[in-house]
């Protein structure tokens, strides 16, 4: 029949129920042509509804019936906040869906339009989870989502609260909540916090994917995985990290918060399109990890008692220099333990906060909202610091400024990447300092 092409299978199943009567079904498609001709883009079972033939409900049972799912009211069900928390809200409220529970291994997936096949792919690849969709009432669905939304601002406002916990796990262990690249990611952060490193590098390569970690500033190979496998590595580190799953083209930044052990490891995670695909470098920076002194970092007598000297200064321009994993950080948050005095306003611009000091005021760049070293340094300079630490030196604005804060009266500290103390004078002449 005419009104049951026009209506489509929603209308034609409605009817089938008996929910609503042919000529229900003609005048809402009257009224969804005139608000579609006045620019509004209405669906047909939101139309029934304002008409009062039918509930939410209702239409979410018809769309589950003639989809072949199970009708869920969340209502009923609630929803286990650890599924949820699989995805980000970002991605709950793109879609317009959220994981509400395990049942058989398998991901629930409340959601009002079953049949978007993109968005079932995308959360299967996220978590790792085989997916199986659910309908769920549009107003329910909406309602859990804010809330969700809510629960992760309150989360995020607390940074000392650790994201997720990683236990030491391996692929043997099977455990059957877990998918293989939630396992080997786990296993691969919890290696390398308990081999110390201070970074991981997963790099796919033609055949196979290499995972290597490097330690005591040397790059060591610890394992290789399938090349398969690492779309769905990528994809749960970019989940964990806050980034976009679906942007592999250009490379993007995030960050994670885990506790590993009992320790407090926050991860810095960079991702690089290569030939093969994504490859991603996780820098770790361990909160717990115990601080160290200047004299224990090694310095000859004579260096240590000139370095003592000259950092007590009341201004002046203190560069420490080096490769990368040499100790620069180390070596900057030993100097400012040592200066840090209740008579010092000491500020700290940092990228990201490696470690929470009392007594500093540490700020952290954030350069999609116009944060960076330079305009950091700008605006420090009219809170009258007397000690400020740079993160970096990165590019030619930053070290001019820092070098004019020097020549003011302020005391400053900070990293410039070079392979020796020398090689910092001829890279501030580049820089045009």
């Amino acid at each position: 029949m005419a009104f049951i092409t026009e209506a489509g299978f929603l209308g034609e199943q409605l009817i089938k129920m008996g929910l609503v009567t042919e000529e229900q079904i003609m005048q809402a498609l009257e009224i969804q042509s005139q608000k579609r001709k006045s620019g509004q883009k209405t669906k047909l079972g939101q139309v029934l509804i304002s008409m009062g033939c039918c509930t939410e409900e209702d239409i979410a049972r018809a769309m589950a019936e003639k989809s072949g799912l199970c009708f869920m009211s969340i209502n009923n069900i609630g929803v286990d906040m650890a599924c949820a928390n699989l995805i980000t809200p970002e991605v709950a409220s793109k879609y317009k869906l959220l994981p509400i529970c395990i049942k058989d291994n398998k991901l629930l997936l409340a959601m009002n339009n079953p049949n978007d096949i993109i968005a079932i792919d995308d959360i299967q690849i996220m978590t790792g989870y085989e997916v199986e969709p659910v309908v769920v009432p549009d107003k329910e669905l909406k309602t859990v989502i804010e809330q969700f939304n809510n629960m992760s601002k309150n989360v995020e406002s607390e940074p000392e609260e650790p994201e997720e916990e990683i236990q030491s796990t391996t692929a043997e262990e099977n455990n059957p909540n877990e998918k293989p690249a939630v396992l080997i990611v786990n296993q691969i952060i919890h290696n390398a916090v308990k081999a110390g490193s201070s970074d991981i590098h997963i790099e796919p390569q033609e055949k196979f994917t290499r995972v290597r970690f490097r330690i005591d500033g040397v790059l060591h190979e610890i394992m290789q995985q399938p090349l398969k496998l690492h779309p769905l590595i990528s994809s749960r580190i970019k989940v964990m990290g806050g980034m976009d799953i679906a942007e592999r083209r250009i490379p993007q930044d995030g960050r994670i918060t885990l506790k590993v052990e009992d320790k407090t490891v926050d991860i810095r995670v960079a991702s690089l399109p290569s030939a093969y695909g994504e490859k991603l470098t996780l820098r770790l920076l361990n909160r717990s990890s115990k601080m160290i002194t200047l004299a224990e970092l090694g310095f000859p007598e004579v260096q240590l008692k000139r370095y003592n000297e000259v950092m007590h200064m009341p201004y002046g321009f203190i560069l420490i220099t080096g490769p990368t994993g040499s100790g620069k950080s180390t070596t900057l948050y030993a100097t400012l333990a040592e200066i840090n005095t209740p008579d010092k306003n000491i500020i700290t611009l940092e990228d990201p906060i490696e470690r929470r000091m009392a007594g500093l005021n540490q700020i952290q760049m954030n350069a999609k909202a116009g944060m960076t070293f330079a305009s950091g340094l700008r605006s420090i300079l009219r809170s009258d610091p007397d000690i400020i630490m740079v993160g970096e030196i990165r590019d030619q604005e930053t070290a001019k400024i820092a070098v004019e804060s020097a020549l003011t009266g302020h005391l400053v500290f900070s990293t410039l990447h070079t392979n020796d103390a020398p090689g910092a004078v001829t890279r501030l002449g580049e820089m045009g300092v």
